[in-house]
């Protein structure tokens, strides 16, 4: 037997934290009265965004769209709005046509 200790507990705090923000889906509006930053650091965390645009698309993403590429997330413009996903969550637009 060896020497190894395995402290359950722990492990099982880690795991918490790391689905936290897993699996969360916010709401919001693209108008450019919330910091690009926010919505980087939201996608940072985890969380698809799903944002209603109200002015010009690329304008209001800039300062954060190439942030959430370069990190392997993706955006996709849908209609009147904009989903943003992190790393590992595809967005899946074949049934557009």
């Amino acid at each position: 037997m060896s020497d190894f200790e395995l402290d359950l507990r722990t492990v099982e705090r880690e795991i918490d934290d790391a689905t936290d923000a897993s699996g969360r889906v916010v709401l919001g509006v693209l108008d450019g009265t919330t910091a690009p930053t926010e919505w980087a650091r939201l996608v940072r965390e985890g969380a698809v965004l799903v944002l209603a645009v109200e002015g010009d698309l690329n304008e209001l993403a800039s300062g954060f769209a190439r942030d959430v590429r370069d990190e392997g997330g993706q955006l996709v413009h849908f209609r009147r709005f904009l989903v943003v996903t992190p790393e590992g969550v595809s967005i899946d637009t074949d049934r557009l046509g």
